[in-house]
């Protein structure tokens, strides 16, 4: 079983990023993921301009079941977590948005309950442009993520197959946002993951974009368009970069745990919700 969120506070690099004001209504925006390219050690890398794989979360209740899988239980996988995740009964679709719904209440002994959401089987991927607007939720011992998984442990167990953190935030620092690469070789086990803290103002109150453009030369993230982070592919072998393998989608808010409840867990917060506005996956046209 792999582990969930484990992530060191100190992670490596900072960087501050002044965002432009998002408008906090739902529903679809016109997207920032459109074509484009991106330059890498000399190679430029062009993106298809209509999404290969998308949600846009406009139909129906309820998550599409052919498309997203349920992890169910307790204890967070290893990070000392407070919530259960359920099957289904914390998430819906409404008003254009895939809402994950955390409460205070007491489910299979846990006192929270909560929702994590998973794409593999059905949208699995390896490279891509992988763009998500959403509006995270707040409050001291909330936990929000997206994130990618492998799909197939090609080189073993976490760290060695990788995991990417594309937006990761925790309630007790609520205007910075985290992105994260964690490797066989970068990882916070050994002190040495590969990591921002991006200073966003409105992180809680505003939707915003988080991308990654996956190439095989390196993971670029960005919010609301502004680079922040270059993860390269240092041609070393799979413990630097496992990143030439199937991963898949991750979506979560935890309670408490070894990061997310550092300074406890403010009752208060909740009922609260994780908004996903759209899922667009875009396919790399010059491998």
């Amino acid at each position: 079983m792999f582990p969930n969120k484990i992530i060191s506070l100190f992670l490596l690099g900072v960087c501050l990023l002044s965002c432009s004001s998002k408008s906090s209504s739902p529903g679809p925006s016109g997207g920032t993921g459109t074509g484009g390219s991106i330059t890498v050690s000399d190679k430029t890398y062009t993106f298809d301009t209509t999404p290969t794989w998308s949600e846009e979360f406009n139909t129906g209740t309820m998550p599409d079941t052919s498309r997203w899988g349920y992890d169910i239980g307790g204890g967070g996988w290893g990070n000392h977590e407070l919530e259960y995740y359920t099957n289904g009964n914390n998430v819906s679709i409404a008003n254009g948005n895939l809402v994950i719904t955390t409460r205070k209440e007491n489910v299979a002994g846990s006192s929270y309950s909560s929702a994590r959401l998973f794409s593999k089987g059905t949208g699995n991927f390896t490279y891509g442009r992988i763009e998500i607007r959403a509006k995270i939720p707040g409050g001291k011992g909330t936990w929000p993520a997206i994130w990618m998984l492998p799909t197939d442990y090609a080189y073993g167990a976490w760290p060695a197959s990788g995991e990417m953190d594309i937006m990761e935030h925790v309630g007790y620092d609520p205007y910075n946002i985290y992105v994260t690469m964690h490797t066989g070789a970068y990882n916070h086990i050994l002190n040495t993951q590969k990591g921002v803290t991006v200073g966003v103002p409105t992180a809680l109150s505003d939707y915003h974009t988080y991308r990654i453009d996956w190439t095989p030369a390196s993971v670029t993230a960005f919010i609301d368009d502004a680079q922040v982070m270059v993860f390269k592919n240092e041609g070393t072998g799979y413990m630097a970069w496992p990143f030439d393998k199937r991963f898949h989608l991750m979506l979560n808010t935890a309670v408490g745990g070894d990061w997310g409840g550092a300074q406890g867990v403010d009752d208060t917060s909740f009922p609260c919700s994780m908004l996903i506005d759209y899922i667009r996956v875009y396919k790399v046209t010059n491998l």
